[in-house]
């Protein structure tokens, strides 16, 4: 098996910028969710995801959208990214589906000025008027790594800064 990552939390003040924008509350209770971020973890052997959990309590009404910043970043080998997806039993039961289809998490995105802050915007788009509540610590999304590979006359050099069309 490949050792090609590991995750980490980025500073408390990336995240409290981030959760402060989303969701509000004090220093303090920000602090604590901070405190309780739990780092992305494989559920079985088996698993090739890696379980991402909420940060916090999340209710999503019928065609109601949130961005939730994990408190998570990605270190990992050049030739790998790591691919972003909704839990299957939130898909299944709820058409719960992440805005961007799948989430693109880059090797070079760590070294952003965000820290590389993973972010992950979700949507219920439920059909059968079904309210989404995920409970902090609960798995919402999983991230699985591949690796790729690029053409022969590949020759770029530039780097990014930033995510969510941070390269055009």
């Amino acid at each position: 098996m490949n050792r090609i990552a590991r995750f980490q939390k980025v500073s408390f003040e990336q995240f409290s910028g981030a959760y402060e924008e989303e969701f509000g509350g004090s220093a303090d209770e920000i602090r604590k969710v901070y405190d309780d971020i739990k780092l992305p973890k494989r559920a079985t052997g088996g698993s090739a995801g890696y379980d991402f959990y909420a940060p916090c309590d999340i209710k999503l009404p019928p065609g109601c959208t949130v961005k939730v910043p994990t408190g998570i970043r990605a270190e990992m080998d050049r030739e790998w990214v790591l691919m972003i997806y909704p839990r299957s039993g939130l898909g299944f039961k709820y058409r719960l589906q992440l805005n961007n289809t799948v989430g693109i998490i880059d090797s070079d995105y760590f070294e952003s000025d965000n820290e590389g802050h993973i972010f992950i915007k979700m949507t219920n788009d439920t059909n059968e008027d079904r309210t989404v509540e995920i409970r902090a610590g609960s798995g919402f999304a999983q991230g699985i790594f591949i690796q790729y590979g690029v053409t022969e006359d590949d020759d770029v050099i530039t780097s990014r800064n930033g995510g969510f069309g941070s390269t055009g």
